[in-house]
């Protein structure tokens, strides 16, 4: 009977281990085609901007920084061969925001990747204060807010300096115009969609949340970082930079409501005082499940869109400009071309447009030859292992670089 129930054991190890291999190959093809349908989207003429939406809204998000790169870029309408320059020196003279920026960029040590030597991060704490007054100072109109270096940073490590400046700008403009108006008003009226939302979905909840008093500061930090300023693994946050970029202006605020949704329990159970719910709720659980949350915030924003939301009360009374300005937003950027295409246009400019154009590149993107024999034996090496699918990624990795060698 022993000898029987240890056969029995280890078959069910057998059984267990090849549904762990078939799972595994299931998800490295499910990636494949997808990688597929992001490449072919980047290069339709004009771009297929609401596959690319897609793709970034549903599970595993854009996949690779690589792609963030290409396609980050195409969700905003940034063309990436017309790039700002080089931010210069004279951007911090007598700039009114420069000693906040200074002191708030000095505290984003623990933004940087672990393991980073400590004077690449200082490189990158120079160019992240540059980013933000180049902006401020391109765009009159905008304010600086405590946090919004926390939304550069990011952009930074994953695109680097000239395309974070150029995202940013656009950005800052759409999807964090309220947050960058002189007062916290604009701020406020976004808040304040997060309790109609627990309304529609758990009046319970809701209820709850108004006898305690709790208000929706709590959600503020999350709100105007994007939530990279709670959350401390940057993958968890790249996830969400494809989410919001792919998304309305407002889904940051939906994303909010579906984590209380999340934990209803823990919130019911909390002795019903301001200062107790607000504790709780203040400190966002690192182990949220991301995808589970993300259709969710998706579904609800289908549900209950802002026009809906926006009948209440606390939300007829101001005007936003980020909601206002989206529709037209959103139709501008599908209208673009791809990059094969604008590279062929920015060659043709600079009287490049000879037989060997695509191999041309301006002095300033111009790859050093040791870099760019590394690049094509990655290249090479991706494809012989993955085939056809993988060659998405490593035309992005050949097309970026120049900014990475």
């Amino acid at each position: 009977m022993k000898k029987g129930k240890k056969h029995q054991q280890g078959t069910g190890a057998r059984v267990n281990g090849n549904g762990n291999a078939q799972r595994h190959g299931e998800h490295e093809s499910w990636k494949k085609l997808k990688l597929v349908e992001i490449h072919q989207a980047l290069n339709c003429d004009p771009v297929d901007i609401e596959t690319l939406r897609r793709a970034a809204i549903s599970k595993g998000g854009l996949l690779t920084d690589e792609i963030r790169r290409k396609v980050w870029p195409k969700l905003l309408s940034v063309n990436v061969y017309n790039l700002p320059a080089k931010p210069t020196k004279d951007v911090r003279e007598n700039h009114k925001d420069f000693n906040q920026v200074l002191l708030d960029v000095r505290r984003s040590m623990k933004r940087f990747p672990r393991g980073m030597r400590v004077d690449e991060k200082q490189v990158l704490q120079e160019q992240l204060i540059d980013i933000i007054l180049v902006v401020l100072q391109k765009n009159p109109a905008l304010h600086y807010y405590q946090g919004y270096h926390d939304i550069v940073v990011t952009f930074l490590l994953v695109v680097g300096e000239r395309m974070a400046i150029a995202i940013l700008e656009t950005l800052s403009n759409h999807h964090l115009r309220d947050f960058m108006d002189p007062t916290m008003d604009s701020t406020k009226h976004i808040l304040n969609y997060l309790m109609p939302i627990l309304e529609q979905v758990d009046p319970q909840l809701h209820d709850f949340m108004l006898r305690a008093e709790v208000g929706t500061i709590f959600a503020l930090s999350w709100l105007i970082t994007w939530y990279s300023h709670v959350l401390s693994e940057f993958r968890h946050i790249l996830r969400l930079y494809d989410f919001f970029l792919a998304s309305h202006p407002l889904m940051a605020i939906y994303f909010a409501a579906v984590i209380v949704l999340h934990r209803e329990k823990e919130v019911k159970q909390t002795e019903c005082d301001m200062a107790m719910v607000h504790q709780l709720l203040s400190q966002i659980p690192q182990d949220l499940p991301y995808e589970e949350l993300i259709t969710q915030a998706h579904c609800l924003f289908t549900c209950y869109p802002p026009s809906l939301l926006a009948k209440c009360a606390a939300l007829q009374s101001r005007k936003s400009i980020t909601i206002n300005c989206f529709k037209a937003f959103q139709t501008a950027t599908e209208q673009q071309r791809p990059d094969s295409v604008l590279r062929r246009q920015l060659l043709r400019a600079r009287g490049l447009g000879g037989p060997d154009s695509q191999l041309v590149l301006s002095r300033d993107t111009q790859p050093n030859q040791a870099a760019n024999q590394l690049v094509k034996m990655a290249v090479w090496g991706i494809s012989a292992t993955l085939g056809a699918a993988a060659l998405a990624v490593a035309q992005t990795v050949l097309d970026w670089a120049p900014d990475f060698f």
